[in-house]
């Protein structure tokens, strides 16, 4: 099924792309009980490996919970050297921030940050503050034809980009044609890759409700069409690749070429703060660095967000990435042991616990947290309406003994998840 606007000096219906009244009216109660049951708006502090500390007030008189909501893959977000380069490089500022636009003056350790990625990257990167404004700075220009050639692309959107993509539908939509497809549809993009002779596909690399997008088989198309691909790969970056290029970069040769652009996070796996843009071109350098508008018309990541950064490339360049990644994976090999869900036997480290009702749903993350284990309520508009679950995020810094607990708590709510059982009465 496919979603398609109107030219922009054809006839377009109102409010196509946005139907926020309807969202706020729908998810409101389900928002309403995941705040009553303490499982949305947490405080808390971070203690050792996942564990943090509820609530606010003294520390002795707070519960201590094991945390599989945050997305630090590699558990780096605590990590000692990440912190001393934050702290390090304010320190040699004396500042936080420069109240001033990128297009005038810039932190020299910014640009020793997008020197070092981009060269870990084999790619031209550029710093934002967050990957919200790296999407938000792109897909206009992509829109307007300026990546490919003078000519529009029909942008198409898989249907479950992340709302960071998702978002700037109508912005794209003033430019050209936008068309929305059904999830990983290889056969509905092609088709408008025949119909069209200039095609813009914006997707995830890594899903942040669980899955990925078919890397190979959009290259595929690529090379048979031309095809402009636009890959958010914010939940990929890190966790793949000899210097966690990631889960999209890594499929890509070593130059990444005209036709491909990469944004990827800072946070989560790579366990600093902000975003990036990976471009293969000198030229779309130039043109993002002139005309992309958070570059021009807003500020750069703050000091402290680089030198973490720059501390995260440190990890990034040692053997302690590939340590961290194995841990990773030995722990989503022992979630799948125990648990079934849709993406089992992937290698991702976000994994779905499917349950359906949105009160059921709310009540077992309620119940999990209530026995030391914080997990994300997902829900309508995140997940389709009816089809609300439970995500864990498996990280290299839980303890195996975590994961088993976890588990079992896991299956004595949803016992048809057992994978022991699947197992066991699999055919031959």
């Amino acid at each position: 099924m496919q979603q398609r606007s109107s030219p922009p000096d054809g006839d377009r219906q109102s409010g196509h792309f946005r139907n926020t009244a309807y969202v706020i009216k729908k998810s409101s109660p389900y928002f309403d009980a995941a705040h009553a049951a303490g499982l949305m708006g947490v405080q808390g502090r971070s203690t050792v490996g996942r564990g943090f500390v509820l609530g606010t007030g003294p520390l002795e008189s707070r519960p201590e919970l094991v945390d599989f909501v945050r997305c630090s893959y590699l558990g780096l977000d605590n990590h000692p050297m990440i912190v001393a380069g934050a702290i390090e490089a304010i320190e040699a500022h004396r500042s936080l921030h420069w109240s001033c636009a990128r297009t005038r003056l810039n932190f020299d350790l910014l640009s020793e940050l997008e020197e070092t990625l981009s060269e870990m990257f084999s790619a031209r990167v550029i710093a934002f503050s967050t990957v919200m404004l790296a999407n938000l700075g792109a897909l206009p220009l992509l829109a307007s034809g300026q990546l490919t050639g003078g000519k529009k692309p029909i942008v198409v959107f898989d249907r479950t980009a992340h709302i960071s993509l998702a978002y700037h539908k109508p912005v794209v939509a003033d430019e050209t044609l936008v068309e929305t497809i059904s999830h990983n549809d290889i056969d509905a993009l092609e088709r408008v890759c025949h119909e069209h002779p200039v095609v813009a596909y914006v997707c995830d690399g890594v899903y942040s409700m669980g899955g990925n997008s078919p890397i190979n088989e959009l290259r595929q198309l690529q090379e048979r069409y031309g095809l402009f691909l636009y890959i958010d790969d914010a939940h990929g970056i890190s966790i793949f690749g000899r210097q966690g290029e990631g889960f999209a970069r890594s499929q890509f040769p070593q130059v990444l070429g005209d036709r491909t652009i990469i944004a990827a996070s800072l946070a989560k796996g790579f366990g600093a703060s902000g975003g990036m843009l990976m471009l293969g071109t000198a030229a779309q350098e130039t043109l993002f660095r002139r005309f992309s508008i958070p570059y021009s018309f807003s500020v750069a990541p703050n000091l402290a967000a680089v030198g973490a950064a720059l501390g995260s490339c440190k990890i990034h360049r040692s053997a302690e990435l590939g340590e961290r990644q194995q841990r990773l994976t030995n722990r989503i090999e022992l979630f799948d042991r125990r648990v079934a869900t849709a993406e089992q036997g992937n290698s991702l480290p976000i994994r779905m616990i499917a349950i359906g009702s949105e009160g059921n749903a709310t009540a077992i993350a309620r119940e999990l947290l209530e026995a030391g284990f914080y997990t994300s309520v997902t829900f309508f508009p995140t997940v389709p309406q009816g089809a609300a679950g439970i995500r864990v995020c498996i990280t290299a810094d839980h303890e195996l003994h975590e994961i088993e607990q976890l588990c079992e708590r896991i299956l004595q709510r949803v016992p048809g998840a057992s994978a022991e059982k699947e197992q066991a009465t699999a055919p031959c």
